[in-house]
């Protein structure tokens, strides 16, 4: 094909759109080994499955949908959303520490979005200068650069892990995460930071709350010293619901506030939330983007702003999941059932992880930390080399940006051995 086809339709943006998605191109793989008869593992993929390979479901979730009524099936939603669930997107944000924000004097506002990603697109369309770069972790999810680079945004990046192994925050180099943010505040009037914590991904790594609130107060520290600079922090939450702490940064925002940390008029922190994941409905696309800050009149304003760029974009969010999902936890009864069966569900990666983690250890596989959600990491700096050593002995891994993803989420607890064998012999 000529390489300036299609230059006489497509935009210059729309012509640097190439290649694949790393992800699915090696979950096809697993899929055509199967296919050809392979005894193979899927680690590649970022959905749930029981072990016997099957999608998990939340059964409490699924049969309330299927019981829905014609009519919250094949109507609109409202632009923002339907109340309800608006109510429960604060809910599941900021969990048991909500009532105690709200008592505190910090607004909050929701608009319901297609999944997490219509979440991150809001954000990325609205809290950043066109131009500007945006504040991410070295180690992270692909499709952010993505969202970023279809609103005209760069990214700057951060080490995952401190360099000295006696800090006191041992899962975020705070030190360098504080120099990229003055640096960004030095050229630009907007800063945004993207953490996905807990349940981190690609490495299923989790801050500890003194790793929480050291972001928080340098972010903090930061918008007071530059009162000029907007500031977002934006907490990627599509897997914190199978986090040991899903409501850990609601519970360290509000220990600043009661330890008197000042919350200055340019912070703002939102949550990109996801129903995907918590509640295995994938497909359906249902999400939020929540917004706190103490003045009301700031998330009136973002109120407005956000549900003016969706109708702008997708019109309204699908309706069947906002309104099941907030009839069922509406009922103590429909709410306790989703947590029992969402237990369940975790309880399948904690016991993978543990395995894997074990697994590793015995082979002398060195392993990134990893806690919560769906993945486990191997830092490497030629991860396509060890994901085609294991793809030889008919494992499926993901070769990203400085290291190999392992989805713990797809590998069934009998093949988590297999995994760590592979990769001790990819590393010979």
């Amino acid at each position: 094909m000529n390489h300036d086809a299609g230059a006489g339709l497509l935009n210059p943006y729309s012509q640097s759109k190439v290649g694949n998605d790393t992800i699915f191109g090696w979950w096809a793989r697993y899929q055509e080994a199967v296919k050809n008869g392979a005894d193979a593992v899927n680690g590649t993929i970022g959905a749930l499955l029981e072990d016997d390979g099957t999608l998990a479901i939340n059964k409490v979730v699924d049969e309330a949908i299927r019981a829905a009524p014609p009519v919250e099936i094949a109507a609109y939603a409202p632009l923002k959303g339907l109340p309800a669930f608006l109510d429960l997107a604060k809910t599941l944000a900021l969990g048991e520490h909500r009532d105690a924000l709200d008592a505190c004097g910090i607004s909050m506002t929701a608009t319901a979005t297609p999944g997490g990603s219509g979440a991150l697109f809001l954000a990325a369309a609205n809290f950043a200068n066109r131009g500007d770069k945006v504040l991410l972790r070295d180690r992270h999810w692909g499709p952010y650069k993505g969202f970023l680079s279809g609103c005209d945004l760069g990214s700057e990046v951060y080490a995952l892990l401190p360099k000295i192994d006696d800090s006191p925050y041992p899962f975020v180099d705070i030190e360098d995460f504080k120099a990229k943010l003055a640096s960004l505040c030095s050229t630009q009037d907007k800063v945004m930071i993207w953490l996905n914590d807990p349940a981190h991904n690609p490495t299923g790594l989790s801050l500890t709350p003194a790793g929480r609130m050291a972001v928080l107060e340098a972010v903090m520290e930061s918008a007071s010293a530059n009162e000029n600079v907007g500031h977002t922090l934006l907490l990627d939450s599509a897997y914190h619901l199978y986090a040991e702490e899903p409501h850990g940064w609601s519970q360290t925002i509000l220990e600043s506030i009661e330890e008197g940390w000042p919350w200055t008029e340019n912070f703002l922190i939102t949550f990109a939330l996801s129903l995907s994941k918590s509640h295995t409905i994938y497909g359906l696309r249902t999400g939020a983007l929540v917004s706190i800050h103490p003045d009301a009149e700031v998330t009136e304003k973002i109120d407005m702003v956000m549900g003016v760029t969706g109708r702008q974009t997708w019109s309204a969010a699908p309706r069947v999941a906002q309104y099941t999902v907030s009839e069922m936890h509406a009922s103590s009864a429909g709410g306790e059932a989703w947590g029992l069966e969402r237990d369940r569900l975790q309880s399948l990666l904690v016991n993978r992880r543990n395995l894997l983690k074990e697994s590793c250890e015995k082979l002398n596989v060195p392993l990134n930390p990893t806690h919560d959600g769906f993945f486990a990491w191997l830092e490497h700096d030629d991860p396509q080399k060890i994901a085609e050593a294991c793809a030889e002995q008919e494992v499926y891994l993901v070769p990203l940006t400085g290291g190999v993803r392992i989805g713990l989420c797809a590998v069934p607890l009998e093949h988590i051995p297999r995994v760590a064998e592979a990769l001790a012999h990819a590393l010979k």
